[in-house]
């Protein structure tokens, strides 16, 4: 009896089992309108939370600069004073905040998710219907909430956007460091040797003509003092990063600082790039029309039984904090700042969020490679105490 007993949960299980693997490969292999249609699919949910988030960035961007033409009747809500409240920079925080709101209910509704086919998994994998109503009506609603508290959320996306740098940050760096890790384990370090000094060569190429190229651009004349110190100080950046990595302690190689290189001459470019069109220092110093390129990657991979491919907490936080940084990139990264149409992140306070940033960047990639150093050797005192 007990045998049989056994038999039939086991036999439960499996079913169970195979329902769900059967479910999921129907829902990998049917048609995009059909896998959107059925829900409940974590790979395809991505496409559609990036979509939502394009349109709150075209909206913010549509608000900013033609909010009066397009959107005439905001100026007759009591909170937009006469359109000013609602509209250009102050329109972009409320589009931004709208944005947030949503994405910040999905991260505290599925945060902590570890198993697929349950109720918080078919919440963030469908109900499309639901969340983009909920989406539309957080947006609405965030035009209706008094001047002062956008202005507050003004003052917080701050912060918030330079969370989405560091989260930004750091996934790049460890995106660097896996690459590199990967080139030397024992089973590809043979294979990879070439590609690997072919690439850093490459990088260390490109990283000296960036430098070359900004010092033409970007400092025509020797008294543009502040662009040839953020140039210069780059390339010593790089040369700091070299010479830590192939220190014979730390022993990281130079494919790891060549790509951090390029990362860190790609910043200083857009950090030049913003400052503000007319300065006699810039020779392109037309307004720029430009986005920015990085973003948070999420792995596509297989989950292990019926494990969530990726966290979905943390990839609704990342969003939530990309929406405070869009307002930033859009207004400037000043809330009372008057941007052109068609320019996005320009201005001295976005020049200086920048080299910041970079500058932020060069400390944490030393950090990770000189912390096992350290760690190692206060664990050998400790022994040898």
């Amino acid at each position: 009896m007990e045998g049989t007993t056994g038999r039939s949960k086991s036999e439960m299980e499996s079913g169970s089992t195979s329902n769900n693997n059967e479910s999921h490969i129907a829902f990998k292999e049917g048609s995009w309108f059909g896998q959107f249609k059925n829900g409940s699919n974590p790979w395809m949910a991505r496409y559609v939370y990036g979509l939502i988030f394009l349109a709150s960035n075209l909206l913010a961007w549509a608000v900013r600069d033609y909010g009066r033409n397009a959107f005439p009747e905001m100026e007759r809500l009591k909170n937009c004073q006469g359109g000013r409240g609602c509209l250009g920079a102050e329109g972009v925080l409320r589009v931004s905040l709208g944005c947030f709101a949503f994405y910040f209910v999905m991260f505290l509704s599925t945060a902590g998710t570890s198993s697929l086919y349950n109720c918080r998994d078919t919440w963030h994998s469908g109900w499309w219907s639901v969340k983009i109503g909920l989406w539309i009506a957080l947006t609405a609603t965030a035009f209706l909430v008094p001047t002062f508290i956008i202005q507050i959320y003004g003052e917080i996306a701050h912060f918030g956007a330079g969370v989405f740098l560091l989260v930004q940050l750091v996934s790049v760096i460890s995106f660097i460091t896996w690459l590199n890790d990967c080139c030397q384990q024992d089973k590809t370090e043979d294979k990879c040797h070439i590609h690997v000094m072919l690439l850093a060569i490459a990088a260390y190429i490109i990283c000296i003509v960036g430098i070359i190229m900004m010092y033409v651009w970007y400092a025509p004349e020797p008294s543009c003092l502040l662009n040839i110190f953020f140039i210069t100080w780059t390339l010593v950046l790089i040369q700091l990063m070299t010479s830590v990595s192939l220190h014979p302690k730390v022993n990281a190689g130079i494919l790891t600082p060549g790509l951090m290189g390029l990362y860190i001459v790609f910043i200083c470019w857009c950090a030049i790039r913003s400052e503000p069109a007319g300065e006699n220092c810039i020779r392109k110093a037309e307004a720029s029309n430009r986005t920015d390129w990085l973003t948070i990657i999420v792995k596509k991979e297989a989950p292990v039984g019926d494990a969530v491919p990726y966290g979905y907490g943390f990839f609704h936080f990342v969003f939530a904090t990309g929406a405070m940084y869009f307002a930033m990139l859009l207004i400037g990264w000043n809330t009372h700042h008057i941007i052109k149409k068609w320019t996005i992140d320009v201005g001295w306070t976005s020049t200086w969020v920048r080299i910041v940033n970079e500058w932020l960047a060069v400390c944490v990639y030393l950090w990770m490679l000189v912390a096992p150093v350290i760690l190692l050797r206060c664990r050998q005192t400790n022994e040898s105490a």
